[in-house]
């Protein structure tokens, strides 16, 4: 696509769904709805439709790419499953749920997706609309956030045309995500198993069904969302601010009302949702930089907290000329 294409904007109905499945087996990416946040899809077994989403989301050719599945059949086809596999993906899908998994030998998928690594991160979602598309394309779909990379991820159709406009061919639109926040990712290992991204399904949750998790540290980019620097407004962002400055935009929660508020009740869930809402009034805004008010850790406060703290990190390594 090149910036003097418009971006169709497609209905969430059977016409739209079926314009955007002919779209992706052309080999083109489409922007769509999930549970989560808006996902830029293609053919995960094509290599120059992957290549496609990289060149929209200038995307780090080293980050994976997470593949969507329409049920845990199609992920067996893709990855290893173990029992502990076969349990969480009868306990959360369709869902929220990443899983991390070897490999299959032969698996039809393009290189780009995994990035060279010999695992997959695999995920059947919940979305009607996303199921549809599934559905009608009958392939697994390769498909990040629909955002250009490191910006914030998109949870409504606005949001993505606030970056991708005139990058990619469609946007199917769905209205608001309702989960509002990425998903959970977890890697099963021979040794155990690791939370590399915090979701909607938090640590404790998983560890209810596989025991402890097995800390260990890793330089590897395994998964979306690992980069230090990620979902940036683009400004400087300083976190746990109970007041904001005259040039800050304040995104409040709780007692602290700010500009825009995660959440005047307080409510994590309610803030997961318009986290990214917030965080892209904060981009198109006047001020010059961020102020975000403290958000408690517990339950899914700890994966808000997780995308607060990269968000501020693009403001630590400009400061310090990284």
């Amino acid at each position: 696509m090149g910036d003097k294409h418009a971006t169709e904007r497609l209905a969430g109905d059977a016409a739209g769904i079926a314009r955007a499945a002919a779209l992706i087996e052309s080999g083109q990416p489409v922007a769509v709805p999930t549970e989560t946040v808006y996902g830029l899809a293609a053919r995960a077994d094509d290599a120059s439709a992957v290549a496609a989403i990289y060149r929209a989301k200038g995307r780090p050719d080293f980050n994976p790419l997470i593949v969507h599945v329409a049920d845990k059949a199609a992920a067996r086809r893709l990855a290893t499953f173990d029992p502990r596999a076969d349990l969480l993906a009868d306990s959360y899908w369709p869902g929220p749920l990443t899983m991390v998994l070897p490999l299959r030998d032969g698996a039809a998928v393009a290189p780009a997706v995994t990035a060279g690594l010999p695992t997959i991160a695999v995920r059947c979602p919940a979305h009607p609309i996303m199921r549809q598309l599934l559905a009608a394309t009958g392939r697994p779909l390769a498909a990040p956030s629909a955002n250009r990379s490191g910006r914030v991820s998109p949870t409504t159709a606005d949001h993505v045309l606030a970056t991708l406009e005139g990058r990619i061919p469609a946007v199917l639109d769905g209205g608001p995500c309702a989960q509002g926040l990425e998903s959970s990712i977890v890697a099963l290992r021979d040794f155990g198993w690791q939370l590399l991204r915090a979701g909607p399904v938090s640590a404790r949750a998983i560890a209810d069904l596989l025991g402890p998790p097995h800390a260990i540290a890793s330089a590897r980019i395994e998964a979306p969302g690992q980069l230090a620097a990620h979902y940036s407004p683009g400004k400087p962002v300083r976190l746990d601010a109970v007041t904001a400055t005259a040039d800050e935009f304040h995104i409040g929660f709780g007692p602290v009302a700010g500009t825009c508020s995660l959440s005047q009740a307080g409510d994590l869930a309610e803030a997961a949702a318009r986290l990214y809402d917030c965080l892209h009034r904060a981009a198109r805004s006047a001020h010059p930089s961020v102020a975000i008010a403290p958000v408690p850790l517990d339950g899914i406060g700890a994966a808000i907290n997780d995308r607060l703290r990269r968000a501020a990190a693009q403001s630590v390594q400009s400061s310090s000329g990284s």
